[in-house]
């Protein structure tokens, strides 16, 4: 028999419902292996109790003869940025270490409600700042993978949603949340052979989730393969009057409207993603992407992003400008860490409380944001940066006009060394070079696995789709995901 932990969330699901095995045995397979994987650092806190009330839950209901929520039976990680009633709740900070919520995220209850245990709270970077899962108060999340050539060089999962990432891959967890400002779900999906979508912005609730730049942040689900991840978002997605950006739109069934067909489709490529030193094998994964959209039956078409050179800069002037005001709340009065010197006045608090509670990629980005705000400055760096973001949306609504989809890498490279960037911020803020100008427009994207580099590390490749057509980008995502075949898994070291 194949093992539980092995299974999918609709494989999961699936057995649940036809009484193959129980939901109790589900969840405790997943956080037996949860308790045996600590090398990997993918969990912050462990609710193995949360997950076994709702597969008792699950259990009950169809002894009963019950109709089965629609995740019942499948246990699943929470990214720690998500707050969860009376589970701490950090953002991987020693300013929220201790926090406790007496609420839950929006996104974290829909699936509640739709049936899911939580068996944890997943590490990321910092207040989801960070490519590797290096900032984390609470440790690296080491990726399961390892290169052929490597040793045992520990890699990075990616980030900021390297805990989900690394949990998946492990077999730890059949899917989990993640969240994507600028790539957070779709680079750490590639970096760790697993799928990722980051929704069109305003499909999932930003209430209760911990806000780094509110204008870009979104919640999206990291799972196995597509039809995981489709089912996840239908279970995460839908309008909140709780958040003002909320679209009040109904949810599409999309797992069931999945097709791998692109026939009448046509995919872009966009001539200004292929950069100066880029690997060899990232542009043959390209094409193997190409050549496989096509035999789904779409035809392609070359497109253009003229501003999309900007976006980078763009994006790490705008992100840190909206952290500095998010990240403001965090001042020792109300909640979170106090750092209180002998004789302190209140300034001297504020200063102690962020000094201890923020990590550097933290502050550096805060004195980033706040210094393109200041007076001087205001209009030189976050006007002119918006203007920019405002012609890469344009870029995009006009490349809508010659195509239905863009194709793309993921990300520049695959996994790294823990480590090899850390010193050079810029270097790290190039792993983003591909995902952010979607989201700089709020554009649906998704990464899906195409393959391993000739160290047997995953690479992916992303589709991008008009707004609120995930469906499509979902479609595409499956079409890749059949031809390329991708099978591979780590082999278990830890």
């Amino acid at each position: 028999m194949t093992e539980l932990t092995d299974l999918g969330v609709r494989a999961l699901r699936d057995g649940v419902r036809a009484g193959s095995f129980s939901a109790v045995e589900v969840a405790d397979a997943f956080i037996t292996r949860v308790a045996q994987a600590k090398a990997l650092n993918a969990f912050i806190v462990e609710t193995p109790d949360h997950a076994l009330a709702a597969a008792r839950e699950a259990d009950r209901a169809r002894a009963a003869g019950e109709t089965l929520k629609p995740l019942a039976g499948v246990p699943i990680g929470m990214k720690d940025l998500f707050c969860t009633r009376g589970v701490q709740t950090t953002a991987a900070s020693h300013m929220l270490e201790g926090f406790v919520p007496q609420y839950e995220s929006t996104v974290s209850q829909k699936l509640w409600d739709a049936g899911a245990g939580m068996l944890g709270k997943l590490n990321l970077d910092q207040f989801a700042m960070g490519s590797s899962n290096e900032t984390s108060y609470f440790g690296n999340v080491v990726s399961p993978w390892r290169a052929k050539d490597g040793g045992n060089a520990a890699l990075a999962p990616g980030g900021s949603s390297g805990g989900s990432s690394a949990a998946i891959a492990a077999r730890l967890c059949p899917a989990a949340t993640g969240t994507d400002t600028g790539g957070s779900i779709r680079q750490p999906a590639a970096f760790t052979g697993i799928a990722g979508i980051k929704p069109t912005y305003g499909r999932c609730s930003r209430w209760g989730v911990v806000a780094f730049a509110s204008s870009l942040d979104q919640a999206g689900p990291m799972a196995r393969d597509v039809t995981d991840c489709a089912i996840m978002l239908e279970a995460m997605a839908g309008y909140d009057a709780k958040d003002a950006t909320s679209l009040q739109l109904d949810v599409p069934t999309w797992s069931h409207s999945l097709s791998p067909s692109l026939a009448g489709k046509k995919i872009g490529i966009l001539k200004e993603y292929r950069v100066d030193g880029m690997p060899e094998e990232i542009e043959a994964l390209w094409q193997r992407g190409i050549d496989w959209v096509k035999d789904a039956g779409a035809e392609v078409v070359e497109v253009s992003l003229p501003h999309t050179r900007y976006a980078l800069p763009a994006y790490y002037i705008i992100a840190p400008a909206e952290a500095s005001s998010n990240l403001a709340r965090y001042d020792g009065v109300r909640y979170g860490l106090r750092d209180l010197p002998q004789g302190a006045n209140l300034q001297a608090m504020y200063a102690a409380t962020r000094a201890a509670g923020f990590g550097d990629e933290v502050k550096r980005r805060i004195m980033i944001g706040t210094y393109v705000l200041s007076a001087g400055f205001y209009d030189a760096y976050f006007t002119q940066a918006s203007k920019v973001r405002a012609l890469i949306a344009r870029d995009f609504e006009a490349a809508w006009e010659a195509c239905d989809l863009l194709l793309t890498p993921t990300a520049p490279s695959a996994a790294f060394a823990l480590g090899e960037k850390s010193a050079d911020p810029l270097a790290m803020y190039l792993n983003d070079v591909f995902t952010v100008p979607s989201s700089l427009a709020g554009l649906p994207a998704m990464s899906v696995p195409g393959g391993l580099d000739k160290q047997g590390l995953p690479l992916g490749l992303q589709v991008i789709g008009r707004p609120l057509d995930e469906q499509a980008v979902l479609n595409a995502g499956l079409a890749i995901e059949q031809r390329a075949g991708f099978v591979a898994r780590p082999e278990q070291w830890w």
